[in-house]
Parts: structure tokens; C-alpha cells; sequence
């Protein structure tokens, strides 16, 4: 006990030399033999000396202060080695936030890092963190619409990235929004993490009547209502706007709750625009603030006082006070924030500026840190965000993109020593795959079945209504990104089908980023607001094709969907065939499965047909054949290409072994079975089943696709190459007809005669 006292007394000897260094530095310099004027050596502080001497005197000013902090920086650094129990880690975090503190809190009414340091010192020599490592720490977030959807993700995997404790999220979003959040907390499946959501569209009417002139819309609003939407039993949060990124651990940031006094009830930190100071142009006439205002992209609320203090009524009877004069606001509910807290001075505890720092071309955010390892929270709150003005921008873009092109599979860590809610999918899934025989040469094709793949979808923004006649028809397909093939092909089939796309892309999260960059660059992908892009992240080692057929099929809107694949192009005029085809065929009351005849061509540049007429010409050139004649006839052989030449009307044909045609069906038809990956029977058993279920297989006569030449993909490379693949693709295959023998009873005895047949 002994021991750790002195190296107690050590720590505290070294982190008050860290906090008195600079301090007794500065008064030497400023009152010592150098009689000048203060000099600007601070961040916060602009002066400039008007003659030589001063400039030289001021350099060597410089060089000195800078050896100073040079001094302070390898005392930080010996500070900051990690320790060797998980309790001293804490502490030491402690210490490290503390002493950061102190070099970018000028300016902000109290210097609470070393407040902090010299209260927790005491004769026990002991130290509790303030954040206890099981503590829940709640975050509240406004998000709402396909963009702010994607981009509050970067933002949760910075949190994320750097937490030690229990997660809880409470998303107030429209509908879109909580779609694509819900599912992709679902499926991200992170331990030690809540997510709950609250209907914006009910609490529309309680901002509503405030005219608002932020892009944010009414949505910019919420925040104010917070206290009413939020559970009546929570007593505190984090508020953030989707365009922040953390730059450490977020219990730091809880941990300032503790140092609330009084009424303060609103952690805010300074505003760092002169936006409130009203001199950005002539009559620029702001909201009141009190000084430079505060920025509300970080709020800490203190739930259970605000309801005492009726925070309610306190801001509706200030908005409609300065709404008065104001008529509207400009900055949504900062300026409403700021209103109050003009007439109530006592309700804020001011953060220091590094717990947002606010990166817009005129803000004083480089007057927040000395060196950006001290930086907490970076706050992209300029409608140019990446492209701001800033000497440090490059860093700070970084360190976003880091996190923008993280791996966010490698956030599901669990959180050991903190006992979690039961998460019974998670459970279940753990026990599937543990019943798994990992000596099984076939154990990974078993495994990727059950792998749960997070998943965005609508990664873009989608917009379409379906035509009321119920005849809509939605193209389904899916693709990867290891060619940019697949890309030029997109283009290619929206320029072909006008119609709507459902697209599953099977991505890393670079690989994300990459397609939209390339996708918000083509003229012909943004024109197109009907196509739903479903991110599926790569997780394991095979494409995992059925998966994504059914993510895709899953979110078609339309009462039919037509299942394609990525290098296909269908004919000019498809969409609206297929439409038809619905009334003549009596689709809606009948279950059939419309086929469109699949041809394919060896060249790289074709004069795509614009008629069966010249289909069937180029067919007898020799410029196209049917898909697949001379290596895998089996499976298009079905479709009667023969009988296809000279038809007028649409036909039936029989199921027979390994069909796989491209067909038209209803969205309630069966979805592709998951444990066929990569290569190889992953069309065959999904036609198996519809025919199990007695679909009927209509041949459209005037319908048609082409298949366009590319490079073999990897997957049927290793099905070529590998004997064990194709060994475990053939068990699978008959485990497939065995399960279609249960379920459909004697009629699916004919699947596995076939098979011995062929």
C-alpha cells in the first residue's frame, strides 16, 4: 500500500509540474527581464508587434515557450503509457482528459481540467473514475432522410471506436430513416448497445408553428422537445447533431455532468462563428445570445431538472416573445436555445471549445487546441463540410474518412465485465452455429448460411410511387464492386429499364464510400431517384449471391418483380412489356413465372437488337447465341428457343433438371435459399422451388436479355479449380432436395429423379 501511495505522490507531483509549467512559464516571460507587452504566443489571444526588435524579441519568445511545451508534450507522453490494470487505464484516461483541459480552456469561464485535477487528489490515494466502466451512457440524435441516415453512421462508429461502456441511442426519426437505422442495428448486432426510436412525425406539431429558415427544416427543431419525447425516467443525455466525429471516448464527455453546480442544466459549448455577435454583413440582425452564443451540435441535458424548471413553457414563451421581431429563425433551435439562456444565464454550464470544434470558413476553431491531439469532438457544421477552411483541415478530414472507410465489423467487441441485456437473436444464432461440426470439410459453406451481414439499405436516396393499376414491376439484381464493369453495366441497364431497381451491392465499407462517389459523379445514375442501392458489407469468404437476391427482393415496392442479374441488359421497352404482360396473363390471380428468353454475346460492343426482328438476324450472323448453348445448355434448353423464333403468343413450358431462367414473378413468390454461395445452383433451386409450389413457366414471345461479355469472377474460378468446393456445392445440393422431399411431399420426388436421371 505503501508503494502505491508513492507512485501515487509521483503521478500527482508529475501532473501538477504538466499544469504549473506553462502557467509559471508565461509570467516569467510576460513580467520577467523582458519588459514588452504581452505577446500573442496563445491561440486565443491576437497581437502584433509593430517593431523589429518586438518581432525578434517575439521569436525568441517563441522558441523558448515552444521548448516549454515541447517539455510538456514528452511529460504528456510518459504520462499517457498505458497502464498495467484495467482500473489504473481508467484513471490515467482521466488524468490525460484532465491535463488537455488545460491548454484550451482560455475563454471559457472556468478552467474545470485543473478543477478537476487538484479536487480528485486526496490523502486515500485512491481514485475513482466518474464514469463507472458499466455505466450506460445515452445519446440522443435527430435523423431523419436517406442522407442524414448514411452519414450519422460515421458518426456512431467514431463513438463506437473509442468506448468503453454501454451504448445507448435514442434516434427521433421519419420513417425513412428509422427503415434504414432499424435494420442496420439489427443487423450490425453490436453487444452492449440499445437503439430506440421516437416518431418525428408525432412531434411535428409541437415545432411546427416556429417558421424556420435552416436547411435542416423542421427536423432542426426537435431537439427543443426533447424532454417530452425522451422516457420520463431518464435523467440525462448527449445530444449531437449526425455531422460529428469523436476524436476520444464519449464517457469523457458524460463524465462532465458531474460538474454541473446549481441550476445549470445545458452543457453547451461557445459559439466560434461571429454569427451572434451580428457583424458577418451589413443589418445582420441575429437572434439574442448571450455574447458569442453556443453552438448546439454538443448539448449535455440534464432531463430530470429541465422537467422541474418547466422547460417547456420556458422556451415556447421565449420563441414566441422573439418571433415577434424575428418573424423566423435562422439557425433552427440553436437560436431558441440561445434566447433562453440570454434571459436564464444560470441554466448553461459551458463546455470547453474542444467538445466541438466547429469547422466553418469564419469560426475561431483553431483558437480551441494548441495541438489537435488535444481535440475531442469535431463538428462538420458547414454546408461545404470536407472542403472547409481550416489550417488543420486535412487532419481533420482524416480522421473522418477513417472512420467514413472503417471496417465496422471490427466494432462488435464485446464489452467484457459488464453484464448486457439478453439478446435472444444473438443467442440463437451462437447456438446454431455451435451446433455446427467444424470438422466438416464443407463447415464454412454451413457457416455462411447463418452469417448475419450488416446491412444499409438505401444507401442513396429513392423515391417511387408505384402506378396504381397494380402492374408495376420492379427489375431486382445484385453486384460487387470488384470490377467497375458492374458500375458501367448500371448505367447501361438504366438506360435500357426505365422502371424501378431494387440493387443489393455486396461492399466493404471502402468500397462503399467508392461507389458513391462514383454514383453521385454519373450523370446517369443521379438522374434516377428509382433505384433502391441495399449496401450488404462483406463479411466471410464467399459471395454470398442468395442473400443479396433476397435483400434486394425484400424492399421491391411494386406488385412484381422481375429477377435479373447485374450483366444482363434487358431490351429497350421491357418495363413496359413486362406491365402488359401483367393484364394479358392475368398475373394478379394466377401464379406464373413469365420468361424472358436470356441470349448472350462474346463481343465487348454490340448494336444492342431494338427488335426481335434483329435479334433473331444477328442470332443467324452469328453475333449472338442463346445463354449458354455450348457450356451449360441444361439450363436454358427449357425456354424453347426453337419454338421462341416464330412465336406470337406466350407458351407454356415444363420445369426439367438444372432450369434457370430469368423470369417475372409476383413479390410474395418464394425467396433463393441461402445456403448456395459463391457459384454454382443458386438460380437452379430457387426455379426448383416455384415450380414445388406449382407456379406455371410462360414464355413472353417478344421479350428477350442479353448477357454481356467480362472476365470470369472469382467465384467460378475456385468452383473450377477446387474439387472440394464442387464436392460440398453437390452435398448441398441433395441436403436441397431432401429438405424439398419434406416439404412438398411425394410431388418432389420427381426433383431427385431428375437428377439421378441427367
Amino acid at each position: 500500500m505503501l508503494g502505491m501511495c508513492r507512485g501515487r505522490r509521483k503521478f500527482l507531483a508529475a501532473s501538477l509540474a504538466l499544469f504549473f509549467i506553462p502557467a509559471l512559464t508565461w509570467l516569467y516571460l510576460s513580467v520577467g527581464s523582458f519588459q514588452v507587452k504581452p505577446l500573442p504566443l496563445s491561440p486565443l489571444e491576437a497581437q502584433s508587434s509593430t517593431t523589429v526588435g518586438g518581432a525578434v524579441d517575439r521569436h525568441a519568445l517563441e522558441l523558448r515557450v515552444r521548448a516549454v511545451e515541447e517539455e510538456n508534450r514528452a511529460l504528456r507522453r510518459e504520462l499517457s503509457r498505458p497502464p498495467r490494470s484495467p482500473s489504473a487505464r481508467l484513471q490515467n484516461a482521466g488524468h490525460r482528459g484532465n491535463q488537455s483541459r488545460t491548454h484550451s480552456e482560455e475563454g471559457t469561464g472556468e478552467n474545470e481540467g485543473q478543477k478537476a485535477g487538484t479536487a480528485g487528489n486526496n490523502s486515500d490515494c485512491v481514485q475513482q473514475p466518474v464514469v463507472d466502466k458499466c455505466e450506460t451512457i445515452h445519446v440522443a440524435i435527430v435523423c431523419a432522410g436517406y442522407n442524414a441516415s448514411r452519414d450519422v453512421v460515421t458518426l456512431v462508429k467514431s463513438v463506437l471506436f473509442h468506448r468503453r461502456n454501454p451504448l445507448h441511442f435514442h434516434f427521433i426519426t421519419d420513417s425513412i430513416a428509422q427503415q434504414i437505422l432499424s435494420s442496420l442495428f439489427h443487423t450490425w448486432m453490436v453487444p452492449a448497445v440499445s437503439v430506440d426510436f421516437y416518431d418525428a412525425d408525432e412531434l411535428k406539431s409541437e415545432v411546427s408553428w416556429i417558421p424556420n429558415k435552416h436547411y435542416s427544416g423542421i427536423y432542426g427543431l426537435m431537439k427543443l422537445v426533447l424532454t417530452k419525447t425522451l422516457p420520463s425516467d431518464l435523467q440525462r443525455v448527449i445530444v449531437l447533431d449526425t455531422d460529428i466525429t469523436f476524436a476520444t471516448d464519449i464517457a469523457e464527455l458524460w463524465a462532465v455532468f458531474h460538474k454541473f453546480k446549481g441550476q445549470q442544466v445545458l452543457g453547451l459549448v461557445e459559439n466560434q462563428s461571429d454569427w451572434y455577435l451580428g457583424n458577418l454583413w451589413k443589418n445582420h440582425r441575429p437572434w439574442p445570445a448571450l455574447g458569442r452564443g453556443f453552438n448546439t451540435g454538443v448539448i449535455l441535458l440534464l432531463l430530470d431538472r429541465l422537467r422541474k424548471l418547466r422547460w417547456e413553457q420556458m422556451w415556447r414563451l421565449t420563441a414566441e416573445r422573439e418571433l415577434m421581431s424575428m418573424l423566423s429563425t435562422s439557425l433552427a433551435d440553436q437560436d431558441i436555445f440561445n434566447a433562453v439562456i440570454k434571459q436564464n444565464p444560470f441554466l448553461v454550464h459551458q463546455l470547453p471549445c474542444f467538445w466541438n470544434v466547429q469547422l466553418s470558413d469564419h469560426t475561431r476553431s483553431e483558437k480551441c487546441y494548441k495541438d489537435v491531439s488535444d481535440l475531442k469532438v469535431i463538428h462538420w457544421n458547414s454546408p461545404k463540410k470536407l472542403r472547409v477552411k481550416n489550417k488543420h483541415v486535412e487532419f481533420f478530414r482524416n480522421l473522418y474518412l477513417t472512420f467514413l472507410e472503417y471496417d465496422g465489423n471490427l466494432l462488435r467487441r464485446e464489452l467484457f465485465g459488464c453484464p448486457s441485456e439478453t439478446d435472444h437473436n444473438s443467442e440463437n444464432l451462437q447456438k446454431t452455429l455451435s451446433e455446427l461440426d467444424e470438422d466438416d470439410p464443407c463447415y464454412e459453406f454451413r457457416r455462411e448460411r447463418f452469417t448475419v451481414h450488416r446491412t444499409h439499405l438505401y444507401f442513396l436516396h429513392y423515391e417511387h410511387e408505384p402506378s396504381p393499376d397494380n402492374t408495376d414491376v420492379t427489375l431486382v439484381a445484385q453486384l460487387s464492386m470488384d470490377r467497375y464493369f458492374w458500375l458501367q453495366m448500371l448505367e447501361a441497364i438504366c438506360k435500357h429499364w426505365e422502371g424501378p431497381i431494387s440493387l443489393a451491392l455486396y461492399l466493404s465499407d471502402a468500397e462503399a464510400q467508392q461507389f458513391l462517389r462514383y454514383a453521385q459523379g454519373s450523370e446517369v445514375l443521379m438522374s434516377r431517384g428509382n433505384v433502391g442501392y441495399h449496401i450488404v458489407y462483406k463479411e466471410g469468404q464467399f459471395y454470398p449471391v442468395n442473400l443479396l437476391r433476397n435483400v434486394a427482393m425484400r424492399h421491391v415496392n411494386t406488385p412484381y418483380m422481375f429477377l435479373s442479374d447485374i450483366d444482363f441488359l434487358p431490351m429497350y421497352g421491357l418495363y413496359e412489356y413486362l406491365r402488359k404482360s401483367v393484364v394479358q396473363l392475368d398475373m394478379a390471380n394466377a401464379k406464373k413465372a413469365l420468361v424472358v428468353p436470356a441470349f448472350e454475346t462474346l463481343r465487348y460492343r454490340l448494336s444492342y437488337p431494338k427488335s426481335k426482328a434483329e435479334l433473331l438476324s444477328q442470332l443467324d450472323m452469328g453475333t449472338l447465341f442463346t445463354f449458354r448453348y455450348h457450356v451449360w445448355t441444361k439450363g436454358h434448353a427449357p425456354t424453347n428457343f426453337a419454338k421462341w423464333r416464330t412465336a406470337t403468343t406466350p407458351y407454356r413450358v415444363q420445369w426439367e433438371s438444372d432450369f434457370e431462367p430469368y423470369v417475372m414473378v409476383r413479390r410474395d413468390s418464394p425467396e433463393y435459399d441461402r445456403r448456395f454461395v459463391g457459384f454454382g445452383w443458386n438460380k437452379v433451386a430457387h426455379i426448383m422451388e416455384l415450380d414445388a409450389q406449382e407456379y406455371e413457366f410462360v414464355v413472353l414471345p417478344n421479350a428477350y436479355m442479353i448477357h454481356m461479355p467480362h472476365a470470369p469472377s472469382f467465384d467460378i474460378t475456385k468452383f473450377r479449380s477446387n474439387k472440394q468446393y464442387r464436392v460440398c456445392l453437390k452435398t448441398l445440393k441433395e441436403e436441397f432436395q431432401q429438405n424439398m422431399s419434406r416439404r412438398y411431399g411425394f410431388a418432389a420426388l420427381k426433383y431427385m429423379t431428375a437428377e439421378n436421371n441427367s
